[in-house]
């Protein structure tokens, strides 16, 4: 499981780490090198950007889960745990 983790993280980091700039970057260059038209540049800019933002989305969610799952197996007393006891110990007093 921890090399299955492992991997959904690099590949994820990878789309995910993709900053504007970079895309942008990319972009700049290939319509330089004349591989692509300024128009396809800015399809390709456009949809790298989407997929980025999804990427990173999907990788935080996918992180939240494992760390969860951890905290769960280490019996970890979650807020909502902490929330519920001191609303039992203001009752109390």
């Amino acid at each position: 499981m921890i090399d299955l983790i492992k991997k959904t993280m690099l590949a994820g980091v990878g789309l995910a780490a993709m900053t504007k700039d970079k895309v942008e970057e990319l972009a700049e260059d290939l319509t330089k090198e004349g591989e692509l038209s300024e128009k396809e540049a800015k399809k390709l800019l456009d949809d790298l950007l989407k997929r980025s933002k999804r990427a990173k989305k999907d990788l935080d969610k996918k992180m939240e889960n494992v760390v969860m799952k951890v905290l769960k197996k280490m019996d970890v007393a979650t807020k909502k745990d902490i929330a519920r006891l001191d609303k039992k110990i203001k009752n109390i007093k």
